[in-house]
């Protein structure tokens, strides 16, 4: 099992749940970049770290702190075999991507011959080959994940009778592993499924959102017929409304997509739709309909209230969502 920890940990804490992670028996840890896997190893985590997306610029920083770097790209690979060798480094464990069909890092089919031949002198440890899967969580794509599975299969089968390397393969991430079996080879990543997603209201319910985000009412408002709220008047009322507004806005993540009645907030278990634009550090909902005081806690998304729910009402996904929690917003930890 190898549990991603990129972007905060999905927009929580990336060292705590790594740290929790590895307690509880993580083979494997996924980060995006080096910098990302630097600050979970000052932080004690000794099992290996794989970065799934390095910069050549960040090559020292694979090597000091031993971080297993994705090598997806002919630019890539000769750079980091370069570097090793400046370091007079043997056997530096690295994973290998294949491009199976999502076209965004990998190589190709055709590169195999090459890929072979610059690995032969023997200064990489293939510790890893593996792939990505595109739309595994679309069933309407079953056609096209078995093709990438496939692909995948044949191109690692081909690389292990030729090279004699038996590397570890990977392909699933949290959709593969819930929809395709045939996929988890002999290991898998989960990402969003570690922090409560499964991409599919089936699996969403044997799932709990491992965050809540929470906030405040700082002030109540009668709003009169005629009169707007917020910048530009984003808001002009048609009737007398209440309004409250709310301690949040886009610097901490919610974004003003969510804003004009698009998003909305739960103060006592009711929905309380966002008002004209949302600012940079507030938000104004209506509670016409809703029994609440200033100084009362408001709730944006948490276990009952998921923050696919929200994601979804303006059009988008709960990765975007909870990743982008600035961090003025304090993370409070709780066992």
């Amino acid at each position: 099992m190898l549990a991603v920890v990129k972007a905060l940990a999905y927009g929580s804490d990336a060292t705590a749940i790594a740290l929790h992670l590895e307690k509880i028996g993580a083979d494997y840890l996924g980060v995006a970049y080096a910098a990302e896997g630097v600050e979970l190893r000052k932080a004690g985590i000794k099992i290996p770290i794989l970065v799934l997306h390095p910069q050549p610029e960040n090559f020292e920083l694979c090597t000091e702190f031993n971080l297993e770097p994705s090598l997806y790209s002919k630019r890539v690979l000769e750079y980091f075999i370069e570097h090793v060798k400046r370091k007079n480094s043997v056997d530096f464990p690295v994973h290998i991507k294949f491009n199976s069909g999502l076209n965004r890092l990998g190589f190709h089919v055709n590169d195999f011959d090459y890929l072979v031949e610059t690995i032969a002198d023997g200064s990489l440890k293939i510790k890893g080959l593996f792939s990505h899967l595109a739309a595994s969580e679309d069933l309407n794509e079953k056609g096209f994940t078995l093709q990438q599975i496939e692909k995948f299969n044949s191109f690692s089968q081909k690389f292990i009778q030729k090279t004699g390397i038996s590397p570890i393969l990977h392909q699933s991430n949290t959709s593969g592993i819930l929809n395709f079996p045939e996929a988890h080879f002999n290991m898998v990543r989960t990402g969003i499924g570690l922090y409560g997603f499964g991409n599919d209201a089936q699996y969403d319910n044997n799932l709990k959102p491992i965050a809540s985000l929470t906030a405040t009412i700082s002030q109540i408002h009668i709003v009169k017929a005629g009169e707007s709220l917020g910048y530009n008047r984003g808001y002009k009322a048609k009737s007398t409304i209440k309004t409250a507004t709310i301690t949040i806005g886009h610097a901490d993540g919610i974004d003003r997509i969510y804003g004009h009645g698009k998003g909305y907030v739960i103060i006592n278990d009711k929905q309380a739709y966002i008002l004209g634009i949302v600012c940079m550090d507030m938000l104004m909902v209506d509670i016409t309909d809703i029994d609440c005081e200033e100084g009362e806690e408001v709730i944006i998304f948490n276990e009952n209230y998921p923050a696919h729910e929200l994601a979804e009402s303006v059009g988008t996904i709960s990765y975007e969502l909870i990743t982008g929690i600035g961090p003025r917003i304090k993370r409070i930890l709780k066992n």
